[in-house]
């Protein structure tokens, strides 16, 4: 079955996602996060220690589960295609920015969702940067913007990635190499089978139906297209039914979980994910498919956004979340750190270097 045919059917996988969504939040998950891939990156970074945030260091099986799970379909599917070699550097430099966006914000285009769904007002000034940053990224690709052609490559190559992954996820689970949070959101965690389970199916879908928060947007703009919005949409409605109807609804900028309200970097953090995602071709979400239906290419971008989230973590450049006052400490504002606020501006430049350079004319053969 092709669910990608209609908006029906396109709106009622982005249903599926979210129920998927819902179920790890209910059954463990941080409620406000559910699924954020750049969240999950993150952590499972912190697992293999490449960074020491104590708070967020465990190795989620969703992201073994959204590789694989599209791997599987793709395989099944006959849409399983390894290719490799286009602009690896560029794309491994667009991966790190991503990351060091979302952690500005706290949070990738799909906990961005999320949060909104809970009435996180600070996710609706994330969507107007994330709007621009792919209007602007859009912009770039009318100007031919391109990281060139990908070629044919050995199918070992694009299933290292997913086999990589299942390694790791059983060595966490059955050895004590690794770290794991004791209290903090890495601490928060559905059961492992349930995770890699809804992990793989989210992944299947998200292969069959190409869900892509970037994607959705940049077809607006380029093609008056509206069908991949669909799955964001069906998405959405059942995350805010869950937390209408699990008390986790909140309409305010404050108070916010896991959160700030420093709407300048909210919005510019968003704005660097929304511009790489266009140039990089695809969310962070994306590139994890891409990589598990063959793509090396968007593997290196997933060792970007690994290495971003270490990064961010080890130097200080992640936002760090908001927090009420108690008896024994003063009230916190969160966001980012002086470097933090540099190192994203300078990776906005680095951007518009990247997609707004001049093209040089190369003579056809």
């Amino acid at each position: 079955m092709n669910i990608s045919q209609n908006k029906r059917t396109l709106m009622m996988s982005g249903a599926v996602m979210g129920l998927l969504g819902a179920l790890l939040a209910f059954m463990g998950n941080p409620k406000n996060m559910a699924i954020c891939v750049a969240c999950f990156i993150r952590d499972s970074a912190g697992a293999m220690k490449l960074h020491t945030a104590s708070a967020v260091q465990y190795m989620r099986p969703e992201i073994a589960g959204f590789v694989c799970g599209a791997f599987l379909i793709a395989v099944i599917t006959k849409e399983y295609r390894s290719a490799a070699g286009s602009s690896p550097m560029l794309r491994f430099l667009l991966g790190f920015i991503m990351m060091a966006g979302s952690l500005a914000f706290l949070g990738c285009p799909l906990r961005m969702l999320i949060r909104m769904s809970a009435g996180d007002l600070n996710a609706y000034v994330g969507l107007l940067g994330f709007g621009a940053g792919v209007f602007t990224g859009t912009a770039a690709l009318k100007r031919g913007f391109t990281l060139g052609r990908a070629y044919p490559s050995s199918n070992g190559s694009g299933a290292v990635l997913p086999v990589l992954l299942i390694v790791l996820l059983l060595l966490y689970n059955v050895t004590a190499l690794f770290a794991s949070s004791e209290t903090g959101p890495g601490s928060m965690h559905a059961p492992v089978l349930v995770s890699l389970a809804a992990g793989l199916l989210f992944g299947a879908i998200a292969q069959k139906n190409r869900a892509c928060f970037a994607g959705s947007l940049r077809d607006v703009f380029l093609m008056k297209n509206f069908d991949l919005l669909s799955i964001i949409g069906g998405f959405f409605i059942v995350m805010l039914a869950f937390n209408l109807l699990t008390g986790g609804f909140k309409l305010s900028f404050e108070g916010q979980p896991i959160s700030h309200s420093h709407h300048l970097w909210n919005f510019l953090g968003l704005y660097a994910v929304g511009f790489a995602a266009v140039l990089a071709g695809g969310c962070p979400l994306r590139q994890l498919v891409l990589a598990g239906q063959g793509s090396s290419d968007s593997a290196v971008t997933f060792l970007g956004l690994l290495v971003g989230a270490a990064f961010c973590h080890n130097f200080g450049l992640a936002a760090g979340a908001a927090a009420a006052a108690t008896e024994t400490a003063e009230a916190v504002s969160g966001g980012l750190t002086p470097a933090g606020k540099t190192v994203l501006v300078v990776s906005i430049g680095v951007l518009f270097l990247i997609g707004f350079k001049k093209r040089e004319k190369t003579d056809k053969k």
